[in-house]
């Protein structure tokens, strides 16, 4: 049954006799609390609002400026402590040392970060034709040996009983890319690292890859092989085919003309080139010359009226000639009599890229006052590995 207080005896100028006593709150933030306690809704509406009010928080610190060159997100401490103390500043404190001569110990580089060092690899092999299609190998030492079978047999069939008879040994050779020191020496001014808002990294890994590349493109090409890549048309070169012609010589095709193509069906010497590769390298075969003997090969059209020469539709496609992609280097030579002006072949097997799997800068703030240096270095070697992937057209009668 219902619980009735029971009246209480009260002084003169209380409340009247009949009134029962009940539990005042004199708090109106207390009285709050327990209504909201309460209230599910209400207490479910606070929650969101809570989380809103974080959301855009962190919206408006995420649309702010990194500092001091440190990426906002996706950069290592590493990373943010080479670009901030040691490229701006020049504080070496935590930065991994290097040694610039690769047969001594002596420290003389700091070693790039992997962020910065990646941005640097894809720079280069962005605006480096070679490098963009051949073989790229990461090595720890200064030197790299590869061996390769020149001969012999070593397989057969026989049958399940059968005895297995002995196979001829196989010959091989080494290959060991000449490798030399790849530098750069990029400047900026202190008042431009000083500034928060310059992006130091992106800057200096676009510089050195730029420089890095200029160069190698020229080595991977026509370099001699002495503190350098050693480049594929600096091999011998001879109209023997596959199987006769010496290891390591390369065999070329004659346009039909000298120092030109012939006069009539200059297309067929292309088609004679293409097929002069065996068809297991053909797959990933690509033609490479300068943008002038481009130009020439453009105007070849079959007796039909068709042009050879086939323009990429889509962004990022090559342009193709008898159905392979076109790679322009310019440091290939342009025609000219007995010049070597057009290269075909499968290069991810036939020519190797050798190199240092970091690069390594110097920070130089007095050579060249108020300017600041940056000498980076790489090592990088280069060798034809397979001669038999990598054919190539003389412009010469015969």
């Amino acid at each position: 049954m219902p619980f009735h207080p029971k009246p209480t005896p009260h002084a003169e100028g209380d409340l009247p006799e009949e009134t029962c006593m009940y539990e005042v709150k004199a708090d109106p933030l207390e009285q709050s609390f327990d209504a909201a306690a309460g209230d599910p809704v209400k207490e479910l509406r606070e929650e969101v609002a809570v989380l809103k009010a974080r959301v855009e928080g962190a919206a408006i610190v995420a649309a702010r400026p990194a500092l001091d060159g440190a990426k906002a997100s996706g950069t290592s401490v590493a990373a943010q402590a080479f670009v901030g103390n040691y490229l701006r500043r020049g504080l070496t404190g935590g930065i991994e040392t290097k040694s610039v001569v690769g047969t001594t110990g002596i420290d003389g580089g700091y070693a790039v970060p992997r962020e910065i060092d990646e941005a640097i690899a894809a720079t280069m092999k962005a605006i480096s034709p070679i490098r963009a299609i051949a073989n790229i190998v990461k090595v720890g030492s200064a030197g790299y040996r590869k061996l390769v079978t020149t001969g012999g047999t070593p397989s057969g069939w026989v049958s399940e009983s059968a005895g297995r008879p002995e196979t001829d040994t196989p010959d091989f050779i080494e290959i060991a890319p000449p490798m030399g020191e790849l530098y750069a020496n990029p400047a900026a001014s202190q008042a431009m690292l000083d500034d928060a808002a310059f992006d130091v990294e992106g800057w200096l890994a676009q510089e050195i890859a730029t420089e890095f590349a200029r160069a190698e493109g020229a080595a991977f090409v026509a370099g001699n092989g002495v503190n350098k890549p050693k480049g594929f048309l600096t091999y011998a070169a001879t109209s023997e085919v596959d199987g006769v012609r010496a290891f390591g010589s390369l065999q070329y095709v004659a346009s039909g003309g000298a120092g030109g193509f012939s006069a009539s069906n200059p297309q067929d010497r292309l088609i004679d080139l293409v097929q002069s590769l065996r068809s297991p390298y053909r797959q990933g075969a690509v033609f490479v010359m300068n943008s002038s003997t481009a130009a020439s090969i453009r105007k070849f059209k079959t007796s039909e009226g068709a042009f050879l020469w086939q323009a990429g539709l889509v962004s990022g496609q090559p342009d193709t000639l008898l159905g392979y992609p076109i790679v322009e280097a310019e440091d290939m030579p342009d025609i000219a009599a007995d010049s070597l002006s057009i290269a075909f072949g499968n290069f991810r097997a036939g020519y190797l890229i050798a190199e240092r799997s970091e690069t390594q800068i110097l920070r130089d703030p007095f050579s060249n006052k108020p300017f600041v240096h940056f000498y980076a270095t790489k090592r990088i070697g280069g060798a034809v590995a397979n001669s038999e992937a990598i054919k190539l057209m003389k412009f010469a009668a015969s």
